[in-house]
């Protein structure tokens, strides 16, 4: 039987992840699908310069990697951790593919779309609203993003 993960448990799968990104030059940013009983069913990372790929983002290649698992866009009962807040693109296919909780490391004050700039997965007008648990080893994600920024701006 598959080892069940914790939020925290998932979000350190989640930031090695992370890491492997950084090989590419890909932003260090990692993902993790948990389904109901907390087994990994979908794992990503950012692969936008990888694979050369706009839609790229760690959500979007966890919530692929989940829904071809489990035979079905809908991921009803998942949770999906990740490093950090998510921007629109993916705030809007966590919406869309129903996902229950979200859980996210850190803040993103320039592209976040949930609660930075943009409340994306609260709004109102929208047919599903995930639970959100924000700060989820937060500093840990951050040094992970800080390490790679700032190795480039040198």
């Amino acid at each position: 039987m598959a080892e069940t993960l914790s939020d925290e448990g998932a979000m350190r799968r989640a930031l090695e992840l992370a890491r492997e990104a950084v090989v590419d030059a890909d932003v260090p940013v990692g993902a993790v699908v948990l389904d109901a009983d907390g087994h990994v069913v979908g794992e990503g990372r950012n692969v936008r310069e990888r694979d050369g790929d706009p839609t790229g983002h760690a959500e979007v290649v966890a919530l692929r990697a989940a829904a071809e698992r489990l035979g079905t866009w809908r991921l009803d009962g998942c949770t999906l951790v990740v490093t950090l807040e998510p921007c629109t693109m993916c705030a809007g296919a966590i919406v869309g593919a129903r996902i229950e909780r979200l859980v996210l490391g850190a803040w993103d004050e320039k592209a976040g779309a949930v609660g930075s700039l943009w409340d994306v997965v609260r709004d109102r007008r929208l047919n599903h609203r995930p639970q959100v648990l924000a700060g989820v080893l937060a500093e840990e994600s951050s040094v992970v993003l800080r390490e790679f920024f700032g190795d480039r701006r040198v």
